[in-house]
């Protein structure tokens, strides 16, 4: 089983960290590959940044030469899975909706710690969206940007701690979910200093993607994710013809 895990930013050290903490989940037998987008900003954090992190991994996706099982999309928030739920025969995971499903099998309610303020809002509508918000007690932010998580781990860490015990304490969460795909690998010392269960999202989303390909499951196409139709898309950077590109389907 081969899983692609696109990072959404176009920093490729955080590629490297997440696609290690997928492999450190994984099941034997399943091949774990980071892509990286080759257009996009080095850190999402934002409505703009975030659109064009959707396009930018859609593109990636397609354009990978090998054959694959599954996606995982390795952003909190961010925009896009849809449009590649529409594009791939294979199942499709987000980090945002894998981390809040999981949370809610261990606890009433879950809290997430995410990066800056500015990132909340679109959290919380990505949650609400996917009809995961009515657990989630609240989203924090631990006032740390994208690119800090990496070249601050330890402050880092005791900000996610910081805002988690004060979610344990005053929004009576049970659970925290790290909010953002940069954090991964943080959530073992932040289970320990927190006392709850910490999910990271993407160790769950690889998870979540190795069952639904054993199960030999993948998006309905009957209505809501149906292929593209083919049309003629102008600049569209997904394909040298500028043309829709069609259903990537596992031949791994």
């Amino acid at each position: 089983m081969r899983i692609l895990v696109a990072n959404v930013n176009t920093t490729q050290s955080m590629t490297d960290s997440i696609a290690a903490q997928a492999r450190s989940v994984a099941a034997p037998g399943t091949e774990i590959v980071g892509i990286t987008p080759r257009f996009g900003a080095d850190s999402c954090e934002g409505n703009f940044e975030s659109y064009l992190a959707a396009i930018a991994v859609m593109d990636a996706v397609v354009n990978y030469p090998e054959p694959f099982d599954a996606v995982i999309q390795a952003g909190y928030g961010e925009h896009g899975r849809e449009g590649l739920q529409e594009l791939l025969d294979v199942p499709v995971v987000d980090i945002t909706e894998a981390a809040a499903s999981t949370a809610m099998f261990l606890g009433h309610k879950y809290s997430v710690v995410t990066t800056l303020d500015r990132a909340v809002p679109l959290i919380e509508d990505r949650l609400k969206l996917a009809g995961l918000d009515a657990r989630c007690a609240s989203v924090r932010a631990s006032g740390m940007a994208v690119l800090e998580l990496e070249e601050e781990p330890e402050r880092a860490v005791e900000a996610i701690i910081e805002q988690s015990l004060i979610a344990v304490r005053d929004d009576k969460a049970e659970v925290i979910v790290l909010g953002c795909g940069g954090m991964a690998g943080l959530d073992e010392e932040i289970r320990k200093r927190a006392g709850v269960p910490v999910v990271d999202g993407v160790a769950a989303a690889v998870t979540i993607a190795e069952s639904l390909v054993r199960l030999g499951l993948s998006t309905s196409k009957v209505r809501t994710y149906a292929t593209p139709r083919p049309k003629t898309v102008i600049g569209w950077p997904l394909t040298e013809g500028n043309m829709v590109a069609t259903s990537r389907a596992s031949g791994h």
